[in-house]
């Protein structure tokens, strides 16, 4: 409606600028986004159905696909509770150098990965700060699988943290005394009253840390050792490949990583669809 009681024309709108961002939206994605992928698929093209199957199912290739999304899930599943817990500290807690411990959750988005690498490396070898501990008790903190997931915990954790730290914050901490003075128990609370309404956050900071550690490789590679069929992630593969001037198949490596990345991100798109439901 307008300032005269009569209705508004179909296609006036209040917020002005709406083709013009929409336009610069859709070339900022082509330019980004669209011909990136599709200079893929014209590098891919080039192979055959054999060749192409042959580039991406090999025995290596497929362990390293395992190896890849085992980590990054792991890493994701550890972040998810750790970073609730810093959410929760930080939001709910009032203590000396908070401010400093907010500070840090960002680290790892201005750190270069290579230095989380050689950092990690040299903490969990042999002669390492807590390697000289942990070692002769049989944890190999470095050149390990338990190395990779250690560098992309680190690495995602401030999606988790940043994702459900402004939920947390909307959160009123009456809500809680209110359960409790009705005789709910933490656990109670905690299930029936606050996962609802973390439960999308939680999610979405799950697909974000899964997502980014699926093509991480600059700390990855100082920390894992890059062993053939144990060691090895699908992000060293493609840059073997493309030192040994395999271009096609590099991308064709990259193309399956990129599939399972959509398929996983389908998947958390679906689980978050349905806690909005369920929070409703």
């Amino acid at each position: 409606m307008n300032g005269l009681g009569r209705p508004l024309a179909p296609n006036h709108r209040i917020l002005p600028g709406y083709r013009l961002s929409l336009g610069f939206t859709l070339l900022y994605l082509t330019v980004l986004v669209g011909i990136p992928l599709a200079a893929c698929l014209a590098k891919v093209s080039s192979l055959s159905a054999a060749q192409f199957l042959g580039a991406v199912w090999t025995e290596r290739a497929r362990a390293a696909y395992l190896l890849t999304f085992g980590v990054s899930f792991a890493a994701a599943a550890i972040n998810v509770p750790l970073g609730l817990l810093l959410a929760w500290i930080l939001v709910r807690y009032e203590f000396p150098l908070k401010r400093v411990l907010d500070s840090l959750i960002d680290l790892p988005f201005a750190l270069p990965t290579a230095v989380a690498g050689l950092v990690y490396a040299n903490l969990y070898v042999q002669n390492g700060w807590f390697g000289r501990f942990l070692v002769p008790l049989g944890i190999q903190g470095a050149y390990s699988r338990l190395a990779i997931v250690l560098v992309l915990t680190f690495i995602g954790l401030p999606f988790v943290v940043r994702t459900v730290q402004p939920v947390l914050e909307t959160i009123d901490a009456e809500i809680e005394e209110a359960a409790a003075s009705l005789g709910a128990t933490r656990a109670q609370t905690f299930k029936r009253v606050l996962l609802p309404s973390l439960l999308p956050a939680l999610t979405t900071g799950f697909a974000l840390t899964f997502a980014r550690s699926l093509g991480e490789y600059g700390s990855v590679v100082f920390v894992s050792g890059n062993i053939m069929f144990k060691t090895e992630i699908a992000p060293v593969l493609i840059v073997n490949q493309l030192e040994e001037y395999h271009y096609a198949e590099a991308t064709a490596i990259a193309l399956v990583l990129l599939a399972g990345s959509f398929a996983t991100l389908a998947v958390i798109n679906s689980l978050e669809r349905w806690s909005r439901r369920y929070e409703g």
